[in-house]
C-alpha cells in the first residue's frame, strides 16, 4: 500500500509539472509573433511615408528650378528690383524651405525604417 501511494503521488506530481510546463510554453510565442507583425506593419508604413516624402521633395525641387528660370527672365526683362522679380524671389525662398522640410522628413523616415528593421531582426532572432 505504501508503494502504491508513493507511485500515485509521483504520477500526480509529474502530471502537474507537465501542465505547468505546457502552460508556460503555450504563452511564450504569442507576444513574439505579435511583435513581429507590428514591426512588419511599421516597416511597410515607413516605406510608404518615405516614398511620399521623396515625391514631395522632388516636386519642390522642380518648383525651385522653374522659379529660378522665371526669375532670370524677369531680371532680364524688367530688372532685378521689379515687383515680379521680387515675387519670384519670395516664391523661391518658400520652395527652398519646403524642400528642406521634406528632406528632414525623409531623414526621419529613414531613421525610423532602420530602427524598425533592427527590431524585426531582434524579434526573429529571439532576443
Amino acid at each position: 500500500m505504501k508503494a502504491e501511494l508513493l507511485v500515485r503521488r509521483g504520477v500526480l506530481a509529474m502530471a502537474f509539472a507537465g501542465l505547468l510546463a505546457a502552460g508556460v510554453c503555450a504563452q511564450d510565442p504569442t507576444p513574439q509573433q505579435q511583435d513581429i507583425q507590428n514591426d512588419k506593419k511599421d516597416i511597410h508604413q515607413d516605406k510608404k511615408n518615405l516614398a511620399k516624402d521623396r515625391a514631395d521633395r522632388n516636386a519642390d525641387q522642380r518648383d525651385i528650378n522653374r522659379d529660378k528660370r522665371q526669375l532670370a527672365r524677369e531680371d532680364a526683362k524688367y530688372g532685378a528690383n521689379s515687383a515680379p522679380a521680387k515675387a519670384h524671389r519670395k516664391d523661391l525662398r518658400a520652395d527652398r524651405a519646403d524642400r528642406n522640410a521634406d528632406q528632414r522628413d525623409i531623414n526621419k523616415d529613414k531613421r525610423d525604417l532602420r530602427k524598425d528593421r533592427k527590431n524585426l531582426r531582434k524579434e526573429r532572432k529571439g532576443r
